[in-house]
């Protein structure tokens, strides 16, 4: 007579409350960082073509420094939303603070190596001689602001440790005007060139570390946390940042081998290649919001001890991942008559495009489970599992794919190189979460 499904809707509802909370803004706060290079290029496009050649060499560095790094963010989100969950909010902030202090360091690092390597770095890319010039300026001038971006990824975890992807949301939609009047102002109104579309973006990047800070440094105060730097805490979150800064690698090593490889099939390849792998990175953003949420979440109900809690969340996590993948796959399919002519209008790169988006439309649902699946574990601090996983993926995928061009394959078989990559993720995540290996909890792992 009492219906049973009831009492089970209410967790699952409050599951998908914290997940839509949390998810929501994430995907905003992760969509608005590549605006930032795109308002770049749009600007100093008007300069001419050496500048914004020079602008795309640079830039591709500067975002590979950045996605290098993210671990900052990653490894600080599940420490902090451990200890969150465990109640203890002034050893939550203590332990954001040491991966704030890290991100300093690292960035500081990274400024004394850039700045005198600039040609160096410029010159791996075989750089025009016309485009060089602009190209070393602008990477000299936009490295000063790399501790101010490291520091937003790692506030940027704290934040998301203790459950706030509003916050980032907010910053980073004022970071990108602010971004956009300076741009504007500093290239054409005060005549700097490529070089004051550099000083605008670090002057933006600063303004958001600044605003991080004063939130995270008025949380300290609030739970009496010391705001010193603890030799033992950052090398701690240093140890925790290694074997994703393993993944995060792998990963790059995979992109990068499939660009190589479709580079060797031809330019009609590479030019629909791009532009594939720049729709499947937008519908990444979607994807890893999620799992920002799972990480948020995951480590929080692990910090109390609730590892059915865990457990259940992360179920809940997954249909999310699946659902959100089905709707992702069928808008591809759906809207490419329409996005497919914004992108090229050669008609050679549009039928060599079109059998490749199909297959990136097929796998969503997969990259939904392995974006979620990732998620969670990273949330549970399984970093040293995801580095190993994330290496085994790289090994089957990297002779796969370069065997495409020596078989006689094209685009679309490189793509599905990429959902088999996929699909070797999804096999080593899923027995991993199966397993419940990563359901260790505590404070700390």
């Amino acid at each position: 007579m009492t219906p049973a499904p009831a009492p089970a809707r209410a967790p699952r509802r409050r599951h998908d409350r914290e997940i839509v909370a949390l998810a929501v803004p994430a995907f905003g706060a992760l969509v608005a960082e590549p605006l930032f290079v795109m308002v770049d290029s749009a600007v100093v496009g008007h300069l001419g073509t050496p500048q914004l050649a020079g602008l795309g060499v640079a830039a591709a560095l500067l975002m590979t420094a950045v996605s290098v790094f993210v671990f900052l963010a990653y490894a600080t989100t599940a420490a902090v939303a451990r200890r969150v969950g465990a109640g203890d909010l002034r050893a939550a902030i203590r332990q954001g603070m040491d991966g704030i202090w890290l991100a300093l360091v690292l960035g500081l690092a990274v400024v004394a190596v850039t700045v005198p390597a600039a040609p160096w770095l410029i010159g791996l890319f075989g750089t025009s001689e016309t485009a060089a010039p602009y190209a070393i300026t602008y990477l000299r001038i936009s490295s000063f602001g790399i501790p101010a971006m490291l520091i937003v990824l790692a506030a940027t975890g704290v934040l998301r440790g203790l459950q706030d992807t509003r916050t980032p949301l907010y910053v980073a939609v004022g970071g990108f005007t602010a971004n956009a009047a300076l741009n504007v102002g500093l290239v054409y109104g005060a005549g700097l060139g490529i070089a004051g579309s550099a000083w605008g973006t670090v002057i933006a990047q600063c303004g958001m570390a600044v605003a991080y800070l004063i939130v995270v440094v008025r949380g300290a105060r609030r739970h009496g946390a010391t705001l010193r730097p603890d030799a033992a805490g950052i090398r701690a979150s240093a140890q925790a940042g290694v074997p994703l800064l393993v993944r995060t690698l792998s990963l790059r090593a995979v992109l990068l081998i499939a660009t190589a490889v479709a580079a060797r099939l031809g330019d009609a390849e590479i030019a629909a290649h791009q532009v594939v792998l720049s729709l499947w990175s937008l519908l990444a953003f979607a994807l890893d919001a999620i799992a920002i949420a799972g990480q948020a979440i995951i480590g929080r109900y692990l910090g109390a001890g609730d590892a059915e809690g865990a457990r259940q969340v992360c179920r809940r996590m997954v249909q999310w991942g699946i659902a959100t993948g089905v709707v992702l796959g069928v808008l591809v399919v759906a809207a490419r008559p329409l996005f497919v002519p914004l992108f090229t209008s050669d008609r050679t790169v549009q039928d060599t495009l079109l059998p490749a988006l199909l297959v990136v439309a097929v796998s969503q649902p997969l990259a939904g489970v392995v974006f979620v699946l990732d998620g969670v574990l990273m949330g549970a601090g399984d970093g040293p599992y995801l580095a190993w996983a994330m290496i085994v993926t790289l090994a089957v995928f990297a002779p796969v794919a370069l065997l495409v061009p020596a078989l006689g394959g094209g685009l679309t078989a490189l793509w599905w190189a990429m959902t088999l990559m996929m699909f070797v993720r999804l096999l080593t995540l899923w027995w991993r979460a199966r397993s419940g290996k990563w359901l260790v909890t505590g404070a700390a792992r």
